[in-house]
């Protein structure tokens, strides 16, 4: 979610920053020229006032230009000059014909094209130019501005500036570097407050989905701390405490009925027990009611006593240890030897001889014992049942195949559920609780069992439990 939420953060704010920059840097391009534009305004305009008390006409200014007999002309003509070496702007005086009044430089010739001649025109009709396109730092254009030379009423000529870019681009392309570096350090703190933000908004999500992994893992004592986070998720995350209160406490009552239960009718199941064998001691030997009385009797304390069972493996907590795994299955099943052998079943584990990792012995030794005494029940005579552990990775695997007919897929569904049997093996001894008490007890310890066909033909177990200790 975090991978998904935080780039959809970054782009909008990228997006809201571009929105925001780029009519910036126009408003700072247009800024720039507009000043350009105002300060050639007032340059055209002085030269104006100068040229508009010259009143030698075309002809006579081209021939007066430089002799000392028309003084206006030479103060028009030399200011232009100086304008022109000052600033390196051209600049002139143009009657309406085209013909110059006075220019800088001499070689220079009245743009009659483009933003030049438009600027020409306007002057001529009274009216000061309007302003220039827009120059861009990539383009190497010049500014033309044009103004009127009125004289009693009319316009008798036009001042005409030419000016270079190059200073004007530099600023713009200076300011658009500054405008650049101020959206590259907003767009820094907008990522480190997007990450920020995500993880305000998502640390109860990942404390929840935690939580919840524990919960449905078996730890029930999980909760999350609802003190931070927005509103809506500390709600939740009330709520999700309040949930996992009520599913703990039921399953508390559900264990402790089971377990009462279970512990309760063990006195009166023993006394009926013993009133059933002295009952048979008044029948005849051989007895075939009082025989199937005394297994259905029995059958129910064994049921009893794995319900009991059952109970505190789902309430006991695991006493993890670094554990010798290929060692303890050794160890059981030199212990299950003796019925092997009664059984006619090969027995034996192969794989290292020693492989550590962490488990509670107690309850992996259970759990190993039921699904050992699974396998030889469910051997045929002269099959083999082979034991035998291995790493992988992180975990180490613990696994039991035997030569039985095994399960089906559906079967395979199944198996671990309470009190389920397969209908094929209804005829043989046992409770059905014997796996469901292998997985309570490895579930706290944090181990799994599953099961799948063996080849050619059986069942295979495998436990798992993990090389490093658990959080």
């Amino acid at each position: 979610m975090r991978t998904r939420l935080l780039p959809l953060l970054i782009v909008l704010m990228a997006g809201v920053l571009l929105a925001l920059g780029f009519p910036l840097a126009g408003s700072l391009a247009a800024r720039e020229q507009q000043r350009v534009v105002v300060d050639r305004i007032d340059d055209t305009a002085r030269f104006a006032a100068l040229a508009q008390f010259v009143t030698a006409g075309p002809m006579a200014a081209a021939a007066a230009e430089g002799e000392d007999g028309n003084e206006r002309l030479n103060t028009l003509s030399s200011e232009l000059k100086r304008y022109h070496d000052l600033y390196g702007i051209r600049a002139g005086v143009f009657f309406r014909d085209g013909l110059k009044m006075a220019k800088a430089p001499a070689d220079w010739r009245l743009p009659r094209e483009g933003n030049g001649g438009e600027a020409f025109e306007e002057a001529l009709a009274g009216r000061r130019s309007h302003d220039p396109p827009q120059v861009w730092p990539w383009q190497r254009g010049r500014l033309t501005v044009a103004s009127p030379v009125v004289r009693d009423g009319d316009v008798v000529a036009v001042v005409v500036t030419d000016s270079p870019t190059g200073r004007m681009r530099s600023r713009i392309l200076h300011g658009w570097l500054v405008i650049a570096g101020g959206e590259c350090a907003a767009m820094l703190l907008a990522v480190g407050a997007a990450i920020r933000l995500t993880g305000w908004v998502l640390r109860p999500v990942r404390i929840l989905d935690t939580a919840t992994h524990d919960i449905a893992t078996g730890r029930m004592q999980s909760r999350v701390a609802a003190a931070s986070g927005p509103p809506e998720l500390r709600r939740l995350a009330r709520s999700f405490n309040e949930m996992a209160d009520n599913v703990e406490e039921v399953l508390e009552q559900q264990r402790a009925f089971v377990a009462d239960a279970s512990h309760q009718l063990r006195n009166p199941l023993s006394a009926l027990l013993l009133r059933i064998e002295l009952l048979g001691l008044e029948l005849p030997d051989g007895h075939e009611e009082i025989a199937s009385v005394r297994t259905e009797g029995k059958r129910l304390a064994r049921v009893l006593d794995d319900l009991l069972d059952l109970a505190l493996a789902e309430h006991t907590a695991a006493d993890l240890r670094l554990t010798d795994i290929a060692e303890l299955a050794a160890d059981r099943v030199d212990a299950w030897l003796p019925v092997a052998a009664r059984e006619e079943v090969g027995l034996a584990y192969t794989g290292p001889s020693a492989v550590t990792g962490w488990a509670d012995p107690v309850a992996l030794s259970s759990a190993l014992d039921a699904v050992v005494d699974n396998a030889l029940k469910f051997t045929p005579q002269g099959s083999h049942v082979e034991v035998s552990a291995r790493a992988e990775g992180e975990t180490i695997a613990l696994t039991v195949a035997d030569g039985g007919p095994g399960l089906t897929e559906d079967e395979l569904a199944r198996i671990g559920d309470r009190f389920w049997r397969s209908t094929r093996h209804q005829n043989v001894s046992g409770s059905g609780l014997g796996l469901s008490i292998s997985r309570a007890l490895l579930t706290a310890g944090s181990a799994t069992i599953t099961y799948a066909p063996n080849e050619p033909r059986g069942l295979r177990v495998t436990i798992t439990v993990p090389r490093d200790k658990p959080q």
